[in-house]
């Protein structure tokens, strides 16, 4: 009854649809477009066409776009077990203080309201070889200064600052679907005997898995767009390009390289892996339903 008449919802959405037709769909058809011709510059016109040369150079041509898609392949499970599997671990942790709740809220999701340029040039100075925070450390326990940065822990140092942003973000996320969980079920188990970790196994993981179902979707498709802290922190690729993820190599060959198809199609290969993965984690998270009709 409250929308039978359908005017008010279109004057609300068809903005918003505009807004993502001007601003997300058409730059991602252009970016189609562009990547089957050959386009020098970033005001460049199509000059010859392509086809899906650039496409080939990317997965058989191309050492560098091989490193960076291993990276961003590799952080993928780091994302879950490393960024999801700590917020879990916390936020179970402080669900169970009944005081102070707030204040880890606070703490825990700081780090995704400061700039990620902040936190990457931060880092930058924990890195530094001359005068970095790691470094002077070591020469005040009488050991030598390391070069973090290094082709042997250049990666390393690269993902933990990138692992450590996004903890309190999917932390409060599981906390609030903790929130959800009936006190009642938890005190029926414990009257039964379960144990503590008994309860969070058969009780509150599986019901709150679609909380842990998009948390899983959110930490693996962002492992391949990451772009930000890598660029700080490493210079785009430095060293020899062994710290490139897909989004920082789409960005050197777009905007510093010019070449706009090159870099339109690393753009269209992050947009299909980026679906492919979330649809594959999803498939694959999402209950089964037996027979006669329930989960499993």
């Amino acid at each position: 009854m409250l929308y039978r008449d359908k005017r008010p919802l279109l004057v609300l959405l068809v903005p918003s649809f505009a807004l993502m037709v001007i601003f997300l769909y058409y730059p991602f058809v252009m970016n189609i477009y562009n990547s089957l011709f050959d386009i020098k510059g970033m005001i460049g016109r199509p000059e010859a066409f392509l086809g899906l040369q650039n496409y080939v150079t990317f997965f058989t041509r191309d050492p560098v776009a091989m490193t960076a898609l291993k990276n961003s392949l590799m952080l993928m499970p780091l994302t879950v077990v490393f960024q999801v599997g700590t917020a879990i671990v916390l936020a179970l942790l402080v669900d169970n203080i009944k005081r102070g709740q707030q204040f880890f809220r606070v703490v825990f999701f700081f780090p995704i309201v400061i700039s990620a340029t902040a936190i990457g040039l931060m880092f930058s100075l924990f890195y530094n070889y001359d005068g970095g925070m790691l470094n002077q450390i070591l020469r005040m326990l009488g050991q030598e200064k390391v070069l973090w940065l290094s082709k042997q822990r250049a990666y390393t140092m690269v993902i933990i600052p990138v692992l450590w942003q996004y903890v309190g973000f999917y932390f409060v996320i599981v906390l609030t679907g903790l929130a959800a969980v009936p006190d009642e079920i938890n005190e029926s188990a414990s009257i039964d005997g379960a144990s503590g970790l008994q309860k969070v196994w058969y009780i509150t993981l599986p019901m709150i898995k679609d909380v842990l179902i998009t948390c899983t979707t959110l930490a693996i498709t962002g492992a391949v767009k990451v772009f930000d802290l890598p660029a700080v922190i490493a210079k785009f690729g430095a060293p020899n390009g062994l710290t490139h993820f897909l989004g920082t190599y789409m960005h050197q060959q777009a905007f510093v390289a010019q070449n706009v198809d090159y870099g339109s199609a690393i753009s269209i290969v992050i947009v299909v892996i980026g679906v492919v993965v979330a649809q594959g984690v999803g498939k694959a998270l999402k209950p089964r339903r037996d027979l006669e009709g329930g989960q499993i």
